[in-house]
């Protein structure tokens, strides 16, 4: 396949880390792995290596990315802000093989690739100026975000909803991913009358910011320069903030603080409570970020792409099915 474009350089680029168990299916050599061993495992990789992965929770996401950086090559032929994607998988470089044929027969522009055999990532993510990690695996994504990695685990839904081809749509939760987890503690430990009463009172004290807040600001980044060139209302990045808070008693301060912030979400949905599975449904994000697997898996059961932000106070206190009404 002959490549028209090069790799921007990782200091000028979007870096999106990604790992093949999210990029592809992988359930099945998973398995071979676990049940049977390493060399097994890679016996199995290499008998199979001309069968290409099918399509795993992150590859239309990153198909969606691919879209906007052909927009973006279109407006700014020169510039090398652009999304760039780093394949980061743990196995052994003989699996590679198989992930590039895969690659090459899904027409993924990936040359960016980190084989480690089994080491740990988090530094080569550190390397790579890394804006986003998206990964199978809780405990590496919880690592990156203790090093100040904006991470998250992603899951399959039991259903797939369609998804735009030429507009990338993100959705984000708000405390413990946007902003810190200050409220969400404020609400476990003391319900939630005070926490209502704690946000009127600070309404104008401005949330301290959390691991995704970085991401939504290069998305915004992006964003301006599409608006530059007068394509605000055929803009192919659009962001959502999918909050439980309600607009009237919590909803002030959030906002607030994305202004202050100079940050523009294009659409602000203040659920009070109410499910997000069925607004997620509507909105269709390619990826949805929440710090709460109940809202996690709300989301996946209606066939949102919903990934976990392993970060706060919920991780400590997750929410019962009952009463998902703090954030």
């Amino acid at each position: 396949m002959i490549r028209s474009h090069h790799s921007p350089k990782p200091e000028n680029a979007v870096t999106i880390a990604v790992s093949s168990r999210v990029l592809f299916r992988t359930d099945k050599e998973q398995k071979v792995y676990e049940q049977q061993g390493v060399e097994e495992y890679l016996q199995y990789q290499i008998e199979h290596e001309n069968e290409p992965f099918a399509p795993g929770p992150a590859f239309p996401f990153v198909k969606a990315l691919e879209a906007v950086n052909t927009r973006l090559r279109e407006l700014y032929p020169q510039s090398e802000e652009l999304f760039d994607i780093v394949l980061v998988t743990y196995n052994h470089a003989h699996v590679g093989i198989r992930l590039i044929n895969t690659i090459n027969h899904h027409n993924l522009f990936i040359e960016r690739f980190c084989m480690t055999g089994g080491s740990n990532p988090i530094g080569y993510l550190k390397a790579w100026h890394t804006n986003l990690y998206l990964s199978a695996d809780a405990n590496k994504v919880r690592e990156a975000l203790a090093e100040g990695i904006a991470a998250a685990t992603m899951f399959m839904p039991e259903k797939l909803t369609e998804v735009s081809e030429s507009q990338l749509r993100v959705a984000f939760d708000g405390d413990a991913v946007l902003f810190s987890d200050e409220s969400e503690r404020i609400f476990k430990a003391h319900g939630l009358d005070k926490f209502f009463e704690h946000e009127r009172e600070n309404e104008d004290m401005l949330l301290d910011h959390g691991p995704l807040k970085g991401f939504l600001e290069t998305l915004g980044k992006l964003q301006k320069k599409f608006y530059a060139k007068g394509q605000r209302l055929d803009c192919p990045i659009r962001t959502f903030l999918v909050t439980a808070r309600s607009a009237a008693s919590s909803g002030i301060r959030a906002l607030k603080t994305l202004r202050a912030w100079g940050l523009e979400i294009d659409e602000a949905l203040f659920l009070a409570g109410a499910p997000k599975g069925p607004m997620l449904e509507k909105i269709r994000p390619h990826i949805y970020f929440d710090d709460q697997m109940f809202h996690v898996e709300g989301a996946a059961e209606m066939g949102t792409i919903a990934a976990h932000v392993p970060y706060g106070i919920a991780q400590k206190h997750p929410h019962k099915k009952s009463s998902s009404v703090g954030k």
